[in-house]
């Protein structure tokens, strides 16, 4: 797939850091946070927190030191009562497929 690139650069004028720093595409924000802590929203109720070590274009990641939140609703079918439950729990090393990725919110950077 062909890349785009902003006009800056093709006259030149980024240098090597900010070039590589720069966000194009949607994966670009992904890239930038490699090694970094990142949440994850995922289908079902899961929302992680963790390092990321890996990615690719689907969206499949791997990340580490994992902070694991699952929430379900359960309803009493006699009262039709909600009954929300949160479980947690931490993972050292988590392989998340990408078709379950709903939101990645990269860390905060300050400019």
């Amino acid at each position: 797939a062909a890349r785009h690139r902003r006009e800056g650069a093709e006259e030149g004028k980024m240098d090597a850091k900010s070039a590589s720093q720069s966000v194009e595409e949607p994966l670009d924000l992904i890239r930038l946070s490699l090694d970094e802590r990142i949440f994850v929203k995922c289908r079902g109720g899961r929302v992680l927190r963790g390092q990321l070590h890996a990615y690719d274009q689907h969206l499949n990641m791997v990340l580490g030191k994992v902070s694991e939140t699952i929430t379900t609703v359960e309803v009493d079918e006699e009262t039709l009562e909600e009954n929300v439950k949160t479980e947690k729990r931490t993972v050292e090393l988590l392989f998340v497929r990408g078709d379950t990725v709903v939101l990645v919110s990269p860390p905060l950077r300050t400019v």
